[in-house]
């Protein structure tokens, strides 16, 4: 009866769908180039008014005002340089979910916390974007994984099949 009523709710299919991949893809190489150039303003207006970002180590950053908050003062710490690989997109209506793969380079300035240091970092990510009203496809949740180890912490086991 799920199924039916899934299937039957007129929603459309899932799928893979070149114009707005290639709408995502621009976003992103618009966020490299303002992550290297410090416009924190410009990272936040590529998320919706709601967006939900979960950077690793940190409590999520809920809304658009917090997120340019918190780039502006990351910004300050150092250089962040960072390449998207854009792996699928599903998209059903004003909804995309891109899966993809980064790989980050951080470089400690002068401003950097204390006990923060350098560091370079790789990993997969999710990000679930919407059709907004003014035709811009804005980030609602961004949810980035690294692949390497926590520094000092054992690697897990690897399981056999």
């Amino acid at each position: 009866m799920l199924c039916l009523l899934t299937c039957g709710c007129g929603c459309g299919r899932v799928r893979e769908n070149a114009e707005v991949r290639d709408a995502i893809i621009r976003n992103n190489a618009n966020a490299v180039r303002w992550y290297a150039e410090g416009n924190a303003d410009a990272l936040a207006g590529m998320c919706a008014a709601d967006a939900w970002q979960m950077p690793p180590n940190h409590a999520p950053l809920v809304g658009r005002e917090a997120i340019r908050e918190f780039w502006r003062q990351a910004l300050r710490w150092g250089k962040w340089e960072f390449a998207f690989d854009t792996q699928h997109v599903d998209v059903n209506g004003p909804l995309a979910v891109e899966r993809g793969k980064y790989v980050l380079r951080f470089t400690a300035g002068p401003d950097v916390p204390p006990g923060m240091a350098s560091f370079e970092d790789r990993g997969n990510y999710l990000v679930h974007w919407r059709l907004e009203a003014d035709g811009q496809w804005r980030a609602v949740g961004d949810a980035p994984v690294s692949e390497l180890p926590i520094p000092g912490a054992a690697s897990p086991a690897k399981s056999t099949p």
